[in-house]
């Protein structure tokens, strides 16, 4: 389940000093033979302390992360909706991603030069959030055209679809972004058919100076930022890219030393991954056995059988049962052998809604 986060911003904001960081930080392309990774998409590995522990429990011949990607998106500029800088080549990337990961420059730095002139990360947001929803809009315009016609012949349908559409054209004139409509469960399918950049989840990332990096609360701009982002239901992510950059290249011992060094538990790259990860309502469970510990991506809410399809659809579409034991049993037990004997070991059938930290044995038939 491959999935993706555009990270945009403006010119000159740090986007493209943290994507090196993530390429650097980033697990390598052939571990992965079954994906094609462009230039512009870096992976990286989702952080989990239980896929640690889990591996020291059952001592495996490897252990394998799940991963997440991050693509790259060609800066955004005033007037790329209508050409400017790159223009649409922005677009047909970030269409294709499952959230997006805007980029917000909150450091104050004379020999960097800020587009504007001026650090204003509100005045930034606004830019880019005027070019997606202008984007969106001539997107809108175009389909709406087309609906209309088939409408005139009161077909059912084209008649639904108009309705969407000129809901969404009205928030989108008024400068209101796309997620702000209410839609039914009917409608969402044909809402998300149309590929909005607006209507995707948002996670805005604070770029910070490095003096700020031990007390983010302490920066200004940060605070607008995390005022606004509170508007829309949005979350807000501090970072210092600079440094994210220095620490990507450290081994874990000399990471660890330099995190303490600034009295951080974690890297700000490390949240972002998590904050992305659960943006987009997943979930990881795991598989376990002596050749390897291995921890999947799956949407929360599934069921066993589609939690299964994760790993091949032979998988889901012969499913029998699910054996499984959490992971707070695991460690509670010791080992998969008492975890059978405590009896928190189950087997459960089709219906079965899989936990975020389960630990699953799929048993299948095709």
């Amino acid at each position: 389940m491959a999935l993706t986060a555009g990270i945009v911003g403006l010119p000159n904001v740090g986007k493209s000093t943290l994507f090196n960081a993530i390429t650097k930080a980033g697990v390598e392309a052939a571990n992965y033979p079954f994906a094609t990774i462009d230039p512009n998409v870096g992976v990286v590995e989702v952080p989990d302390k239980r896929l640690t522990d889990i591996t020291e429990v059952v001592k495996p011949k490897k252990t394998i992360p799940t991963t997440f990607e991050f693509t790259d998106i060609a800066g955004i500029v005033k007037g790329a909706s209508k050409g400017e800088g790159l223009g649409n080549k922005f677009l047909s990337n970030i269409r294709q991603v499952d959230a997006i990961c805007h980029v917000v420059r909150c450091f104050e730095d004379e020999n960097i030069t800020h587009v504007d002139g001026k650090v204003d990360p509100l005045s930034d947001i606004e830019t880019i959030n005027l070019e997606l929803i202008l984007a969106d809009l001539e997107s809108i315009d175009k389909r709406l055209t087309r609906v209309q016609k088939l409408a005139r012949t009161k077909d059912k349908d084209a008649l639904i679809e108009m309705d969407i559409l000129e809901r969404l054209k009205d928030a989108l004139e008024n400068d209101q972004l796309a997620n702000s409509v209410e839609f039914t469960k009917e409608e969402e399918p044909i809402v998300k058919s149309l590929f909005l950049l607006t209507r995707k989840k948002m996670l805005y990332v604070a770029n910070i100076g490095e003096e700020e990096v031990s007390d983010p609360n302490s920066n200004p701009h940060l605070q607008k930022v995390i005022e606004f982002a509170a508007t829309q239901g949005a979350e807000v992510v501090p970072v210092c890219a600079s440094l994210e950059e220095e620490i990507a290249i450290l081994d874990d011992e000399e990471k660890a030393v330099f995190l303490e060094d600034f009295g951080l538990e974690e890297s700000g790259l490390d949240r972002l991954i998590q904050k992305a990860y659960t943006l987009l309502g997943l979930g990881t469970y795991f598989t376990a056995g002596e050749q390897e510990v291995r921890a999947w991506t799956f949407k929360k809410g599934m069921k066993a059988p589609q939690a299964a399809g994760v790993i091949h659809s032979d998988f889901e579409r012969g499913f029998i049962r699910a054996e499984t034991v959490s992971y707070n049993h695991l460690m509670e037990a010791g080992s998969m052998a008492r975890s059978r004997e405590l009896g928190y070991y189950r087997s459960e059938g089709k219906e079965y809604i899989v936990k975020d930290g389960d630990i699953m044995l799929f048993r299948f038939n095709v």
